[in-house]
């Protein structure tokens, strides 16, 4: 068995069946189910897919326990928002039959936010370590903005993985009360200093220098303003939760 594509998959029912049809030339396809629906998981049986279920643990431990059940020499990540397209198939495929291939290669994003594909504000190339050689993986580590480790160099793809995210503005402000509290947490645990006013305007400047100035976020036009005030709004909401964590150890 050549490659496995592993998916980490909770319930997003208008998404796994679009996912799944772009990857549907791999030689095995593993979920991680981390809390599907019924119809999700007749999708995904339909699919033909191994189905592993972890409703508990980080994003780390998800992708280690895929990799574990997987049968492939080469492991291919995919999240349930980004699709392959026939390019990044082609490639892909050459690679793995190459002989003389690297241990791991990084695929650059296509990020389309709300509806609108993002160039400029640090969203692109956006390369993420996703085809790896099972044996040269020793593991994925961390609890938020997971990483894998690898034995050997990583290499670059040229075409790119389609990811849409941020489909709503409501989803997106969703997503940030669920995972601002765990960036705050691990903000915390590591000794983060003292949250005071000036630290919060700090935040800000840096989010709006780096997204909007040194990035051209506003180069992506309505979509890249909204973005860079998200962007800012999001990480104002960690520290604030940071500052509340703080200020409840103190009292």
């Amino acid at each position: 068995m050549k490659i496995s594509a592993i998916i980490l998959a909770k319930d997003e029912e208008e998404l796994i069946g679009d996912c799944l049809e772009s990857i549907k030339w791999v030689d095995e396809i593993v979920i991680v189910d981390d809390g599907l629906s019924h119809k999700m998981l007749e999708i995904a049986e339909k699919a033909k897919a191994k189905i592993v279920k972890l409703q508990k643990g980080s994003f780390s431990e998800k992708r280690n326990l895929g990799a574990r059940k997987a049968q492939g020499k080469w492991l291919f990540y995919v999240d349930i928002d980004e699709r392959v397209t026939p390019l990044l198939r082609k490639e892909i495929k050459k690679v793995i039959s190459d002989a003389f291939s690297l241990p791991a290669y990084a695929i650059p994003r296509r990020n389309v936010l709300l509806g609108h594909e993002m160039r400029w504000g640090g969203w692109w190339p956006d390369y993420v370590l996703r085809l790896i050689k099972k044996d040269s993986l020793i593991a994925w580590e961390g609890e938020l903005h997971e990483q894998p480790r690898i034995r050997g160099d990583v290499g670059k793809l040229r075409n790119p993985l389609t990811h849409f995210s941020h489909r709503s503005l409501s989803e997106m402000v969703a997503k940030t009360n669920e995972w601002s509290l765990v960036e705050a947490q691990l903000l915390y645990k590591s000794g983060h200093p003292k949250m005071t006013w000036w630290r919060f305007f700090s935040v800000a400047i840096r989010e709006i220098w780096y997204r909007g100035i040194k990035k051209l976020g506003f180069l992506d036009g309505t979509v890249g303003v909204i973005e860079i005030i998200y962007q800012t709004f999001s990480r104002m909401i960690t520290y604030a939760k940071l500052w509340e964590m703080q200020l409840k150890i103190k009292n």
